[in-house]
C-alpha cells in the first residue's frame, strides 16, 4: 500500500467517506435472510456498518480495513450496537492471523480499489478462506480495458472464474460509473491454492 493511496483513505475518514453510507445494502440483507447464521469476513469494513449488521443476525463477523481510524469508528458502532464484532487492522491483500473458513466472505467496494499487481494476492486469500460451497458476495465498479482508476476489468474476472464458480452478476450503474454485484461459490473440490 503505498503511503499516497492510505493518506487518501485517512483524510476520508476523518469526515463522512461517501462510500461509507452507514446503511446495509439490500442485496447483503436478501443473502443473510436466505442463509443460516455461520461466520462471515467484511473486506474493507470501514466503520464496519456491514459486520454489524451481520453480527446482528447471528453471524460471527469479522471485519478488516486497513485505516485504523475507520477500525476504532467501528468497534465504538459494535460496543454501542451490543454485538461482538472482530474488528482488524489490515491490510486485505495480507490477512495475517485470519484463518477461516468462512461461509461467507463480503466484499463491497474494496478489491476494486487495489492496484493490479496486488490483486492476485487478494484472490488468493479470498479462495484460502472461504469455505467450500462458501459464497463471496462482491460489490465493484466496472470497466473494459487495462485502463488506470478504480474497477475490476475482464481480467480480474477471469482470475475469479478460474477458481469460483459465478452464481449471479447483476450490472448498475453508481454515480455514472458501472458497477456490478457479483455472487461467487467455492466448489467442493476448487483447484489447488498456488
Amino acid at each position: 500500500m503505498n503511503l499516497l493511496h492510505s493518506l487518501f483513505y485517512y483524510i476520508h475518514y476523518l469526515s463522512n467517506p461517501p462510500w461509507d453510507t452507514g446503511i446495509t445494502p439490500p442485496e447483503l440483507a436478501a443473502f443473510v435472510s436466505a442463509h443460516p447464521p455461520g461466520s462471515a469476513l467484511d473486506l474493507g469494513c470501514g466503520t464496519g456498518t456491514n459486520a454489524i449488521y451481520l453480527a446482528q443476525h447471528g453471524w460471527k463477523a469479522t471485519g478488516v480495513d486497513f485505516v485504523g481510524r475507520a477500525i476504532r469508528q467501528a468497534r465504538q458502532k459494535a460496543r454501542r450496537a451490543g454485538v461482538d464484532v472482530k474488528l482488524i487492522k489490515e491490510d486485505v491483500t495480507r490477512l495475517r492471523g485470519i484463518s477461516g473458513p468462512f461461509e461467507l466472505i463480503l466484499d463491497i467496494g474494496c478489491f476494486h480499489g487495489l492496484q493490479p499487481a496486488r490483486r492476485p494476492t487478494y484472490i488468493k486469500n479470498i479462495c484460502r478462506l472461504l469455505h467450500p460451497q462458501g459464497t463471496y458476495l462482491l460489490y465493484a465498479f466496472t470497466r473494459s480495458g487495462e485502463g488506470r482508476g478504480a474497477g475490476l476489468n475482464a481480467a480480474d474476472l477471469q482470475a475469479l472464474e478460474e477458481r469460483l464458480e459465478l452464481v449471479e452478476r447483476r450490472d448498475g450503474t453508481e454515480r455514472g460509473r458501472a458497477s456490478a454485484w457479483f455472487t461467487w461459490r467455492k466448489p467442493f473440490d476448487p483447484a489447488p491454492v498456488q
